[in-house]
């Protein structure tokens, strides 16, 4: 070895760091488990991966914990870096990948874990929401490995996987994704690992998820709100109205609050603040403290450009006089808006609170179906504040901050929780939901 001594920047570091302790709050990894891997051309302009060395802690790296080996050459030894830095280096190798991660994604491993006799071949994973469906494909594949740990068939399958998926699954150990930034990759193991709980929630409430599964297979316009569009990599670090310090403090705030109480998988879900001619926006709600996302000021005026999630925010600008919206995915809701009493074949409505701090708060909460007039959804969010759409989020509106309708997506996911560990433990929610809530 001739390069043994040279160091990355201080901005590597740092991105390692941050998106290390983000992972662990997202409770994707544990203290030292996965990897994260990025390309990276060091002082002499030589290719090389940057890798998180074996054992390090993720959520409290130092710059020592980072390796450099070579793309081409075999000295991950040397580096102590990941025993699974050949798979790594054959990721990074296809086409527009220059990241990729490893976590211990544990609700996807949970719910693709099997009892079958070994060897054997798992079924892929199917998401059932739409962040999955869209930013995954529709399709996880899992394998089993007899070594699942930098095995000689990893690295042939693996890579493999991600030539044609975004993330691929190793039964019992965990997720890998690749992506053009090492933010990208992230994104999809939190996207890949609330899928996986999306559907644990669901079998909690008895949602037949394989039938659901086939109608989100036969017709997903049906199935979803509306079609996502890609992530973006670009202008992470854009803010448009620097000069509104306080307002600049307050968008962060209320993403890392989004991020941290898991009301939105990182960088999905959407803020604003409604301005004069213009509106602050936040098109990734979800930011980690240290990470953070483009904050814009854009016109109210439709644009030819425009996302349909930003379109529905101007939408209510325009036809209400709400000056804040908050639209989070969360993951509670999406599930417990599948859900049927027993021996009810209706689809849900309403959420009715069991819990005394929902209750008081919403007499009952209403649902929608993914396909629903807008007058009736602007209808609901003028009666009720916050509406729960299938396959389409929980949106929240307020006439004053973001605050305001940071509490809208919180509660509702409190609520959820309640009525799902109720109906688990075998209680009759029905009984349990006060009476005034019916005559709604």
């Amino acid at each position: 070895m001739k390069d043994k001594h040279w160091k990355a920047n201080e901005a590597l570091i740092h991105l390692f760091q941050t998106v290390g302790r983000a992972s662990l709050l997202y409770d994707i990894q544990d203290s030292h488990c996965g990897n994260m891997v990025m390309r990276w051309i060091d002082e002499r302009g030589k290719e090389r991966m940057a890798i998180t060395a074996t054992g390090s802690q993720k959520g409290d790296l130092e710059p020592e914990h980072i390796c450099f080996p070579s793309l081409k050459e075999t000295d991950f030894g040397y580096y102590k870096a990941s025993s699974e830095s050949d798979i790594h280096a054959k990721i990074l190798a296809l086409e527009g990948v220059n990241a990729s991660m490893h976590c211990h994604t544990k609700d996807l491993i949970i719910d693709t874990l099997d009892d079958e006799k070994k060897p054997s071949r798992p079924e892929p994973f199917y998401p059932t929401d739409p962040l999955g469906y869209y930013h995954l494909g529709g399709i996880i594949p899992v394998d089993w490995f007899a070594l699942p740990s930098g095995s000689p068939q990893m690295v042939k399958v693996i890579p493999d996987r991600l030539s044609r998926h975004p993330v691929t699954l190793v039964q019992a150990h965990g997720a890998f994704s690749k992506g053009r930034t090492l933010t990208e990759a992230f994104f999809l193991q939190c996207v890949a690992n609330n899928s996986g709980y999306i559907v644990r929630m669901m079998k909690k409430l008895d949602v037949d998820v394989e039938d659901l599964r086939g109608k989100i297979k036969s017709d997903p316009h049906a199935q979803f709100s509306y079609p996502l569009h890609e992530y973006r990599i670009e202008d992470d670090e854009a803010c448009q109205f620097p000069k509104e310090e306080e307002l600049v403090k307050e968008f962060y705030k209320t993403g890392a609050r989004i991020f941290e109480s898991r009301l939105s998988a990182f960088h999905t879900g959407s803020v604003s603040i409604r301005g004069v001619n213009t509106m602050f926006y936040a098109p990734n709600a979800s930011m980690p403290r240290e990470i953070g996302g483009p904050l814009l000021e854009i016109s109210l005026s439709p644009e030819n450009d425009d996302t349909k999630e930003l379109e529905i925010h101007k939408f209510i600008y325009k036809e209400t006089n709400f000056q804040a919206i908050c639209h989070c995915w969360v993951p509670e809701a999406e599930a417990h808006a599948k859900f049927r009493y027993p021996g009810e074949s209706k689809a849900l409505e309403r959420i009715i609170p069991i819990d005394a701090e929902g209750s008081y708060l919403y007499l009952v909460i209403p649902v929608l179906p993914p396909v629903h007039d807008i007058e009736t959804f602007l209808q609901l969010l003028h009666d009720y504040k916050v509406v729960v759409v299938q396959g389409g989020g929980v949106w929240g509106v307020g006439s004053q901050s973001l605050s305001e309708v940071l509490h809208h997506p919180s509660s509702v996911r409190e609520i959820c929780l309640y009525r799902i560990g109720a109906y688990e433990r075998g209680l009759d929610l029905r009984k349990m939901e006060p009476k005034k809530a019916h005559n709604w």
